[in-house]
């Protein structure tokens, strides 16, 4: 099923390297190592260069149980995350997930995300067809934008 998974992804990838954007687009996506039943963020960057609101409503992978998205806030001074069971995204609208705000939380990883290695996960919208998004395994944001279907 794994080589199944990434052969998609690669495909996805290959395919469209060298389109425009032209809708919603996805990139900077990254995700620290962890250990097999870890839990852990992915980070990365959403841009809706449409001109029509759109929101994300669910996030799938095979690497992990659960992906839910999650928002950290300082309520005084206490740090605190919530699960969003949606996240709107106005046309023209770029969002940014990131160490202390936005995240998708990955609950009881499947296998272990080690350093320099790639995962795939699926981001579902309302209105927009699924991204496959490929997560680069980093100790920070890498390099490389606009890594998505």
């Amino acid at each position: 099923m794994k080589h199944f998974f990434i052969l998609l992804l690669t495909g996805a990838f290959l395919l469209t390297a060298c389109s425009s954007p032209k809708d919603i687009e996805v990139h900077s996506a990254w995700v620290r190592p962890t250990a097999k039943g870890e839990n852990a963020a992915v980070y990365l960057t959403i841009h809706n260069h449409s001109d029509k609101d759109d929101e994300l409503i669910g996030v799938s992978s095979t690497v992990a149980d659960v992906i839910e998205i999650h928002e950290s806030k300082m309520n005084n001074d206490v740090m605190t995350m919530n699960m969003l069971e949606s996240l709107p995204l106005a046309a023209g609208e770029e969002v940014t997930f990131e160490a202390g705000g936005l995240h998708m939380m990955m609950t009881n990883i499947k296998q272990e995300l080690a350093l320099g290695e790639h995962i795939g996960i699926i981001l579902h919208f309302k209105n927009h067809k699924d991204i496959v998004v490929n997560v680069h395994i980093e100790n920070s944001m890498p390099e490389e934008d606009h890594d998505h279907e």
